[in-house]
């Protein structure tokens, strides 16, 4: 028997993973993960009778004919996840548990499943997808002091960060790579002070945000935001970090970031106003390569022409006062 750990590369799949293998562990399993936008992780896995495949934080819509054939090939599949999932198959070897709500992300319904045991590492989830309320509600019973809590939100904050980019090339440590640091710790506030990797993260991270803090925005109104990114790799690892961080600045208001690729085509980040937060998947499934979730979604490559058609798309679900 082989066990597969499907995860997205983004701090809500890491840490999902981690308090499962913590309780669970599993150190000879085979790691299948990429860049945050790298979904389709189950086209990589090649499980047959008697194996096990855990797949955490990537939608179960866009890994849908995956899971169907790893089924059918007598592997079981365990499905933890907060996107959008379309219709769910019923299967003895399939065990599902998916909440879309917009204060939820897997890290958390890993946390609920196993009654808070290593909580912190889902309270620095939350914190990194963006849910402070849903992460200090879950730190409520933790006791944390201010120092603690802005030490596991700025951790969040990092694994998340690592997770953007068009490719591995651009991150800083592949995500299974980070995820191998993390699994020796117990205590995440251990590992912020004994992984010389954490320190890395950090100093990256404040450089390529001080980079986007000179940003000016390409469009703005009261309602939503557009700023376009140049072909860098610091713009498209710090997209998704900084459009939490105008989201949290202007919660009234959406927010949409391009960063450039190579080829001339845009990656996007959509944050829906945390104050409202919903419509930002349905916004970006209107495009080629687009998903994510009601609060945060994104589009992989959207075409060079199809800029101003997401530019009406975007006013079309947020310009209404």
């Amino acid at each position: 028997m082989t066990y597969y750990d499907v995860f997205n590369g983004d701090a809500d799949g890491i840490c999902a993973l981690h308090q499962l293998r913590l309780h669970e562990p599993a150190d000879d399993a085979v790691l299948v993960t990429g860049v945050k936008r790298d979904i389709a992780l189950l086209a990589r896995v090649h499980a047959g009778e008697g194996d096990r495949v855990t797949v955490l934080d990537v939608s179960f819509d866009k890994n849908r004919d995956g899971v169907k054939r790893l089924l059918e090939a007598g592997a079981a599949v365990r499905y933890i996840d907060h996107h959008y999932a379309g219709e769910l198959p019923e299967h003895p070897n399939l065990e599902v548990l998916i909440d879309t709500a917009s204060d939820v992300c897997t890290a958390l319904l890993v946390d609920a499943r196993l009654e808070g045991r290593y909580r912190p590492w889902a309270v620095a989830a939350a914190f990194g997808d963006n849910l402070t309320d849903a992460a200090l509600r879950a730190a409520g019973p933790l006791q944390l002091n201010e120092r603690q809590l802005e030490s596991l939100k700025e951790l969040g904050i990092c694994l998340n960060y690592n997770g953007y980019g068009a490719s591995v090339d651009d991150l800083f440590f592949t995500p299974d790579d980070l995820y191998r640091r993390l699994r020796p710790y117990t205590n995440p506030f251990v590992f912020m002070v004994e992984d010389p990797a954490y320190e890395e993260l950090r100093e990256g991270f404040h450089a390529d945000m001080a980079r986007a803090e000179s940003l000016r925005p390409e469009l703005e109104t009261d309602t939503y935001a557009v700023y376009v990114l140049p072909d860098a790799k610091w713009s498209r690892r710090v997209g998704g970090v900084y459009g939490n961080a105008l989201a949290r600045r202007r919660p009234e208001r959406a927010h949409a970031l391009l960063s450039m690729l190579p080829d001339g085509n845009y990656q996007v980040s959509v944050r829906s106003p945390t104050a409202n937060p919903e419509g930002a998947d349905d916004l970006c499934r209107q495009f080629p390569t687009g998903g994510g979730r009601k609060a945060a979604a994104g589009i992989n490559a959207l075409p060079a022409d199809r800029f101003d058609a997401f530019i009406a798309a975007l006013q079309a679900a947020y310009g209404k006062n």
